[in-house]
């Protein structure tokens, strides 16, 4: 059951990645990079990587139970979190 879970967290972000990305590739040729256009570039790509982090989270407690990838889902945790933090806060004008 957590497998299904964990899958579907992975999907969820991916989709969400994908909406975003594609919004952002349409807002900027339309208006130019804008602030909310960038916004949406930076949401977009903190779902990526929020995508592989699930997935890590999946490979990690399902897959390979004897591999210990905490350093890597931690990692790609602080990135994620990082680059929507960049978007919000400092990616301004």
């Amino acid at each position: 059951m957590a497998a299904i879970v964990y899958l579907l967290c992975t999907l969820t972000s991916s989709v969400c990645a994908v909406l975003l990305l594609r919004v952002y590739r349409r807002t900027r040729t339309r208006a130019g990079a804008s602030a909310p256009a960038r916004l949406l570039l930076w949401s977009g790509l903190s779902f990526c990587v929020m995508a592989i982090n699930n997935g890590l989270v999946l490979a990690d407690l399902v897959l390979f139970p004897s591999i210990d990838l905490a350093l890597f889902r931690g990692a790609t945790f602080l990135l994620a979190t990082a680059l929507l933090l960049y978007g919000l806060v400092w990616d301004n004008d």
